[in-house]
């Protein structure tokens, strides 16, 4: 098929679907190519699910002023599209006088960043704070805060949607001309034609940068593992819990989850290859121990998955971790704009990077506001919710009125991951061992498909690949 598009975003992430979303408040006519089959399969959905303060970056960076913008607004976003939030607070704990003088000056970039509400506590006050952790004193952060890291991205991406943004998944974009002031961008068996095309993908931003002619960037890919803790632990960690950070690197911290469990990490590993999400069993038993030394409560009984994680930095010759880049370059395309090394704080910072790319085309091309533009989001229905209180998932008590409402969603996703992300089913202590199969049951129900066709997460991860006996039993 052959589209044409005012807009194109490349990338259906929580920055690529922030970007669609505030772009959606006006006439043009957006697309999203998002090369996985949801948008929430790669960084997105793959990280610390932390609201961060804005202390951590260099003073005058962008990071530093979207992520303090991200932070101030995250609770009116939380109550426009549904997804959970809660502003704990977050510590940094530390124990020495290089500790201290290191979170004095933590402070003090904080403060010049534009944040707000951050303090030392003494031991007392920390141990108040989280009874459970080991620590002399701590760096105080309480705009810092938790969200799911899912629902947020979804949710972002359904009102892009539900305000006129066309998405099109597992649609990974081969090639980009320009002809004529007109951008055209094969992606799967399709062609889109725009006059401004987005490169907002993520892992895959260099290589879009190169497409679009804008070349020169190294990007090096920083995996981080994680492990996650079963849900009664949650109630003895109330707020995240950080070591004293380096210049580079946060180190492995101790999080709370909106839902109730525990996560462990991230580690960081630089690797080229942006695919694999495999969390080697050294790495394990380093996440565990080194987390222990602040927070003790870390069994191995007690982990019920791991995951992991890929962020894009970019670096320069020296390997130097460089500021986001958000830019359009007059000298080869002034009608595409180019995101680089959009990292961590990126989930804090997403809608104001938006906001940000929304007014650079806006001074450009006069599109017009539309008259209505609806921002708001449903939150998603749970137990409580649902008038057929038939249990599919048990450890979660997810409904199958819940799984159904998923299995319909606005984008058309329909991998045992997509509903996972939307319901929670699949998450608990047993991991799948008891819904799997009711799931993929309701999959084929309500779509109509066969059991061979229906996908975990990507086109390759086949969940039956035909009958093991035929209608004789044998």
């Amino acid at each position: 098929m052959r589209y044409r598009f005012d807009i194109v975003v490349i990338g259906g992430g929580v920055v690529g679907s922030s970007i669609a979303r505030e772009l959606s408040r006006t006439n043009a006519a957006i697309a999203v190519l998002e090369k996985n089959s949801d948008v929430v399969d790669e960084t997105s959905g793959r990280n610390s699910a932390v609201v961060h303060g804005g202390f951590a970056y260099d003073r005058g960076s962008l990071k530093a002023k979207l992520c303090v913008e991200g932070n101030r607004m995250m609770g009116d976003l939380s109550e426009d599209l549904g997804f959970p939030f809660i502003r704990c607070g977050k510590v940094l704990v530390g124990n020495t006088d290089e500790d201290m003088r290191t979170l004095e000056n933590t402070i003090r970039q904080g403060y010049d960043n534009g944040a707000s509400g951050l303090s030392m506590i003494d031991g007392k006050r920390l141990h108040e704070l989280v009874p459970a952790v080991i620590g002399s004193f701590a760096m105080f952060s309480e705009n810092s805060g938790i969200l799911d890291p899912f629902l947020y991205t979804i949710h972002i991406a359904e009102n892009a949607h539900e305000n006129g943004v066309s998405y099109f998944l597992s649609h990974k974009v081969v090639s980009i001309e320009r002809r004529n002031g007109i951008h055209i961008v094969t992606a799967g068996d399709d062609v889109f034609e725009a006059e401004w095309v987005v490169n907002a993908a993520g892992l895959g931003a260099k290589t879009i940068s190169d497409m679009l002619g804008i070349t020169g960037y190294k990007v090096i890919g920083s995996k981080g593992n994680y492990l996650v803790l079963d849900k009664t632990l949650g109630p003895l960690l109330p707020m995240p819990v950080y070591p004293v950070p380096s210049n580079t690197y946060m180190g492995i911290h101790v999080t709370p989850t909106v839902d109730g469990n525990v996560t462990v990490g991230p580690d960081a590993v630089n690797t080229d290859d942006f695919s694999y999400y495999g969390v080697p069993g050294d790495r394990m038993e380093y996440l565990r121990e080194s987390a222990s030394t602040l927070w003790p409560h870390i069994s191995r009984k007690d982990v019920i998955r791991t995951f992991s994680g890929i962020l894009p930095k970019w670096v320069d010759d020296k390997g130097r971790i460089q500021d986001f880049r958000i830019e359009i370059r007059d000298d080869i395309d002034d009608r595409a704009v180019n995101l680089i090394g959009i990292e961590s704080p990126g989930l804090t910072a997403a809608v104001p990077i938006g906001r940000m790319v929304s007014e650079m085309i806006l001074e450009r091309t006069a599109f017009h506001s539309k008259d209505v533009w609806n921002g708001h989001h449903d939150k998603p229905m749970r137990f409580d919710d649902a008038a057929d209180k038939t249990l599919v998932c048990s450890c979660e008590n997810v409904t199958e009125e819940e799984i159904v409402r998923a299995i319909h969603n606005p984008l058309g996703v329909h991998t045992l991951s997509g509903i996972k992300y939307r319901t929670r089913a699949m998450m608990g202590r047993c991991q799948a061992g008891f819904c799997h199969m009711k799931i993929e049951k309701l999959i084929e129900r309500e779509c109509g498909l066969r059991a061979e066709d229906i996908r975990y997460m990507g086109p390759d991860s086949w969940i039956l690949s035909g009958k093991m006996r035929n209608g004789n039993g044998k």
